[in-house]
């Protein structure tokens, strides 16, 4: 007789393949909200962004944070990426950052973007 979480492993598995599933619209919002400042390999006048999912805040090599930021012991995930890109200011006060992202939709989507490059990144 099988364990009763087995039955739960087919459930598991294509949520897990939804979550590393590339975003289109992600893809194409990050280019258009936040390329100006962000690539996801290099930093520019912010940090690179590839591999920020489940990264520390302000733990980037090599990129130059606020105080504020490299002092934040935020970990990047649905919930503090979603709470950052509403308000930056009001999430972390005195960091650099002064764009939001006004549309909670546009959000989700750039952040699934965001995790699935992290995914790729490991």
């Amino acid at each position: 007789m099988r364990p009763r979480w087995f039955a739960y492993l087919p459930v598991a598995a294509v949520i897990l393949v939804a979550a590393a599933e590339n975003s289109p619209r992600g893809q194409e919002l990050f280019e258009k909200r936040c390329a100006g400042c962000h690539s996801a390999d290099r930093d520019l006048e912010g940090p690179h962004l590839r591999g920020v999912y489940g990264r520390r805040a302000g733990t980037a090599p090599r990129f130059p944070y606020s105080d504020s930021l490299r002092a934040a012991t935020i970990q990047w995930d649905e919930q503090s990426l979603d709470r950052w890109l509403t308000d930056p200011e009001a999430f972390v006060p005195g960091n650099d950052m002064a764009f939001r992202v006004e549309k909670a939709e546009e959000r989700a989507e750039i952040i699934r973007y965001l995790r699935h490059m992290s995914a790729e990144a490991k």
